[in-house]
């Protein structure tokens, strides 16, 4: 009877229904968007862009020139969901798991695995330290967000002291991000916090993590629109795709990269 009870159970989450019937997307669709989102955004990074940079002179190429910006442009736009929701699932997944060390390690171990398909992508060159890859940017939010937990309870009681602690914590993480140069850098890590100070209110938790990344670049203003998909979260797992949503980031990046060198554009830098 509990196995049983089990699958009802597992087959009501991939549903994206809840036990009680509530309807909506689970943690695995969200996943889904942000990966969607991220490929879109790095097939204009690292094809289309190469593509405008190495097109010649001459009316013809002039042309081309303006249609590949367009289209790198409506792919970026795209991409700008993705980040936001790699943050909001950060902070469910801190919140949520059994160890957060372990958490923690995870984000570490792939953060070295994706740097080298990284600076392919982006650089050209397997060792390039100039720029380093957004699993680092996850991995001090992760910890600030621990450093957050761990001044909370040490301070019960004594608000100002538990805000001067969370301050340091938080200029700490945003000054690591930014020396070692990450995807989002210090922004990122802001924006990590500023969804974990309000993640008991799933729109504003978004909506002021999205105004972070859109003041900082107004290229950022579509990000706004993962308020939808947040906002029909129900709260489920839904699939297990954990293993494939870390190893899809350093492979789809690798596949890109193996696409622009069958074109020819191996070579050409994005980053200088």
């Amino acid at each position: 009877m509990e196995n049983s009870l089990g699958t009802v159970k597992e087959k009501t989450e991939r549903a994206g229904k809840t036990e009680d019937g509530k309807k909506g997307i689970s943690g695995s669709t969200l996943k889904l968007i942000a990966i969607i989102a991220m490929f879109i955004d790095h097939t204009g990074a690292i094809i289309v862009e190469r593509m405008i940079l190495t097109a010649g002179a001459g009316e013809t190429n002039l042309a081309m020139m303006v249609k590949l910006g367009t289209l790198d442009m409506i792919l970026r736009l795209t991409g700008r969901l993705g980040f936001p929701i790699f943050c909001y699932l950060l902070i469910e997944g801190f919140q949520h798991t059994r160890n957060v060390w372990k958490y923690a390690g995870r984000l570490f171990l792939f953060a070295l695995v994706s740097e080298v398909p990284f600076d392919l992508g982006f650089a050209g060159n397997p060792f390039y330290l100039e720029y380093q890859n957004v699993f680092f940017t996850l991995f001090i939010g992760l910890l600030v967000m621990i450093g957050f937990r761990l001044a909370e309870e040490k301070t019960e009681g004594n608000r100002v002291l538990r805000a001067l602690l969370s301050l340091l914590i938080l200029a700490a993480g945003a000054g690591a991000a930014q020396l070692l140069k990450t995807d989002y850098a210090a922004v990122g890590v802001l924006t990590i916090a500023v969804m974990y100070m309000c993640r008991r209110k799933k729109l504003l938790e978004t909506g002021l993590g999205c105004a972070v990344l859109t003041v900082m670049n107004p290229i950022e203003i579509t990000a706004f629109f993962i308020m939808i998909p947040v906002h029909m979260y129900n709260g489920r797992r839904g699939w297990n795709i954990k293993w494939f949503f870390y190893a899809f980031y350093p492979l789809h990046i690798l596949l890109l990269y193996m696409i622009a060198c069958a074109m020819g554009l191996g070579g050409v830098a994005l980053l200088r």
